[in-house]
């Protein structure tokens, strides 16, 4: 994930491996989205059903708006590439302080499947005519 964003010309601010306890994973993202600086947030790892899957219950508190449609088209593609096990997958992002977050699973696959189906297109000015790099300006605009 790390080598697709900086390849599609994206600085990574910062990385972190956080332990699966859902204070720490909320405290690292919401220190994430107070730095001005930072315009996305990507998530990879705990959106499983697991005891230890606490993504989805830790960042969804922190968003303003959930944008729905990410999980949704994050299960579909995965559908295409591994069938119905999709289902497990909590995949979901929002937006939170006028920051996008993404969470999606932590194989490298699903990764992939993230970063070449939907976001590379989603966070590249050149795509299409409606994609979050010009949605981020006005969201900031109205305060979130």
């Amino acid at each position: 994930l790390a080598e697709r964003l900086q390849g599609a010309g994206h600085r990574l601010a910062d990385r972190r491996i956080v332990t699966d306890d859902l204070y720490r994973v909320r405290a690292e993202v919401a220190a994430w989205i107070a730095d001005d600086a930072v315009e996305a947030v990507l998530i990879n790892g705990g959106t499983g059903l697991t005891g230890r899957d606490i993504t989805p219950e830790a960042i969804r508190p922190l968003f303003d708006r959930e944008i729905v449609g990410f999980g949704e088209l994050f299960r579909q593609r995965s559908y295409e590439e591994i069938g119905p096990a999709t289902i497990q997958s909590r995949a979901l992002a929002g937006i939170a302080n006028a920051t996008l977050v993404f969470a999606m699973p932590g194989s490298t696959g699903a990764c992939r499947t993230a970063w070449d189906a939907i976001l590379a297109h989603q966070l590249d000015a050149r795509g299409g005519p409606c994609n979050f790099v010009a949605l981020l300006p006005r969201i900031r605009e109205l305060g979130g």
